[in-house]
């Protein structure tokens, strides 16, 4: 979880020593994200390109997940931690960046009939989103499911959440996107909601990855979230969990 500079020439040369065998899909993604950055104004325009073009070919893939097995293991992953740190039915959850809902379908499960909100950049990831809803027969729980344009939060009621997820989201997102959600996600909390986000950790310099992977270090976002008046903390036992990801909790204070 402590990730090294992949952005150096070093780490790519010594890589690519490693692993010869992805030279040419690392070169054939290279061209295309920046053929993407080249036609797209803004990074939600241009990740929303690059999810459809990932979705196109599996959308299990388009959110991490390489094969079903690895889909429902992370998506399960995400639901224990949450109701093992006290997630309840009757409460109202959002889950931004819900993507094909991995863990979406788990939680809209458990939660009281239209107590799941579900967010994303991408249409052709909620499309896959349906279809989640309907293989999994979720239709009676009334899961709402929107797309969105930007972080801002602006179209949902003042504290209404008790919880709001990000699993994967910001490890794809510059720190303005990642500043853009902390400045408005404490409006539609609940006084004393919490906020779980997963990161890319790296305990040197922080960087990027061909615009599509960024690392960051725990402290810069913990500040990011107090500066916006929010309570934040690492939640060491998710590493505990295997994930390679990072986790942070953010409480609106009571």
């Amino acid at each position: 979880m402590h990730a090294k500079d992949r952005s150096s020439l070093v780490y790519k040369v010594g890589y690519a020593v490693q692993h010869p065998d992805r030279i040419v899909g690392y070169a054939r993604r290279r061209g295309r994200d920046t053929w993407l950055w080249l036609t797209t104004r803004d990074h939600v325009s241009y990740y929303r390109a690059v999810m459809r073009s990932d979705t196109a070919r599996s959308s299990d893939a388009a959110v991490g997940s390489k094969t079903r097995e690895s889909w429902l293991k992370i998506g399960q992953m995400q639901f224990d931690y949450l109701v093992k740190h006290g997630l309840k039915p009757d409460m109202r959850m959002l889950e931004i960046g819900c993507g094909n809902l991995r863990a979406g379908r788990l939680f809209i499960d458990y939660l009281d009939s239209g107590n799941y909100y579900g967010t994303d950049i991408s249409p052709d990831i909620l499309l896959a989103a349906q279809k989640t809803v309907g293989e999994y027969g979720l239709q009676r729980k009334m899961p709402y499911i929107a797309l969105v344009s930007d972080l801002k939060l602006d179209f949902l009621p003042d504290d209404h959440f008790d919880v709001v997820h990000a699993h994967s989201v910001f490890s794809h997102s510059p720190l303005s996107v990642i500043d853009e959600c902390l400045t408005h996600v404490g409006r539609i909390m609940t006084p004393g909601g919490i906020f779980d986000f997963t990161f890319d950790k790296t305990d040197g310099s922080e960087h990027q990855v061909l615009r599509e992977d960024f690392y960051y270090r725990a402290q810069t976002l913990i500040d990011l979230a107090r500066s916006h008046g929010l309570e934040a903390e690492y939640m060491a036992d998710w590493e505990e969990t295997g994930h390679e990801q990072s986790k942070i909790r953010v409480t609106r204070p009571a």
